[in-house]
């Protein structure tokens, strides 16, 4: 059964052992989407979708909340629903990120919207399951009990030296683990990889993600979730391997190093009978237009080049922060743990007498940080590997400073 509005036979691809057609549900493939009233005519006197035709009801002498600068004669067309393919943003995309051409590329409602949609069209509720490799982000858990599908673990490695490169440090991805949980369980159909990692830091080499694509006994989709690139080392991103595997899919957004996490865009690129069947299931109309216009408007070349810059001076800053920690390491904080290649670090408190990691010191420092300090950083001790861990977002560098000298008067205390 073909994917409804493609063609599979045009897009030979590797490996051999993956079938796209074998993985999404079979009343998904049936499925003839819904078609909005733009899918068809996108000029002249649009009398075909209920829209108000008077326009948008916004008061110039009453501006929304925290929002005196919005102009409301911005001419956006809000009274009309918003193009439901967004190809310029696609088309800036596929450049910014060397994809071969806008049919790779789907966009969501955040990562969080392709990550439901995802299990959605591929595991089978009560029936089928995800891998995912722990600790990573929470919302892969979330979503599969939402959609009452399982999840088999397979934890990162946990030993090994913080910051230790390669497939054998610390948060690396423990590889023949995950094909014998494969091996063990059919039903497995996405494995999760989180590449910066979330809340480790770590990214996860080209090599040991080809080992799982290439893995023969695996049936489904590798589903690498990169929110956290750009603040990697050049060439770290997979998004290299969608032109050869048909079985992969990477996750990108605009919330981290775009700096627009209010605006809600993921991105999903793989290859084209992926997209389509993504777009096949999506929610007409599912990115706004204000939305599409921030993010055009972000991925612009001078605004790229704008972002790149903050993303080196982040980059510095982390640096400079990890120096600052390591300073007062001796009132109880343990090196940073993972690569440290995302906008964040992961610092254990420790106890005392500087022997162990501390949960029970590490969420006092935690909420009186917070509760008493103004200063508000992420408890991560309860995560596999993290015993003891404080997840710190690089700030400003008055932000950076204030954390500092926050923390030495929080660690004294305790």
């Amino acid at each position: 059964m073909p994917i409804h509005g493609l063609s599979l036979s045009q897009y030979p691809s590797k490996p051999d052992h993956f079938d796209i057609e074998q993985v999404i549900r079979p009343n998904i493939l049936a499925l003839h989407p819904y078609r909005c009233a733009r899918d068809d005519y996108k000029e002249g006197i649009l009398l075909d979708a209920n829209e108000n035709a008077l326009g948008h009801s916004i008061s110039a002498q009453s501006p929304p909340d925290n929002a005196s600068s919005f102009d409301p004669m911005l001419d956006m067309d809000l009274h009309r629903y918003p193009d439901p393919s967004h190809d310029p943003i696609k088309q800036r995309i596929t450049t910014l990120r060397s994809v071969p051409g806008i049919d790779h590329i789907f966009l969501g409602v955040g990562s969080d919207e392709v990550i439901d949609l995802l299990m959605r069209v591929c595991v089978t509720p009560g029936k089928e399951k995800i891998l995912i490799t722990p600790p990573t982000y929470g919302m892969y858990s979330v979503c599969a009990q939402v959609n009452d599908i399982g999840v088999v673990k397979c934890p990162l490695e946990v030993s090994g030296q913080s910051g230790e490169g390669g497939t054998k440090g610390r948060f690396s991805l423990r590889v023949e683990e995950i094909k014998k949980a494969i091996d063990a369980d059919a039903s497995i159909k996405l494995v999760f990889l989180c590449s910066p990692g979330n809340p480790t830091g770590t990214k996860i080499p080209l090599q040991s993600i080809k080992a799982i694509l290439d893995y023969d006994s695996f049936k489904g989709i590798v589903v690498v979730d990169e929110a956290y690139i750009d603040f990697a080392s050049a060439g770290s991103s997979a998004v290299t391997l969608v032109k050869d595997y048909a079985n992969i899919c990477i996750l990108q957004t605009l919330s981290k190093s775009f700096g627009l996490a209010a605006i809600r865009l993921g991105i999903a690129i793989a290859q084209p009978p992926l997209i389509q069947v993504l777009t096949n299931t999506k929610a007409p109309y599912n990115i706004s237009t204000p939305t599409a216009h921030l993010a055009l408007s972000a991925l612009s070349p001078s605004s790229l080049a704008t972002m790149q810059s903050k993303i080196e001076t982040l980059i510095a800053s982390r640096a400079a922060l990890l120096k600052s920690l390591s300073d007062i390491a001796q009132l109880g904080l343990g090196p940073s743990i993972g690569s440290n290649d995302s906008n964040f670090v992961m610092i254990p408190v420790l106890s005392k007498d500087g022997v162990r990691p501390d949960n029970v010191r590490a969420q006092k420092v935690y909420k009186a940080l917070a509760e008493e300090n103004g200063v508000v950083v992420r408890f991560r001790g309860n995560e596999p590997g993290c015993e003891g861990c404080l997840r710190i977002t690089v700030g400003s560098e008055e932000e950076n400073a204030t954390v500092i000298r926050k923390l030495e008067l929080v660690l004294n205390q305790f």
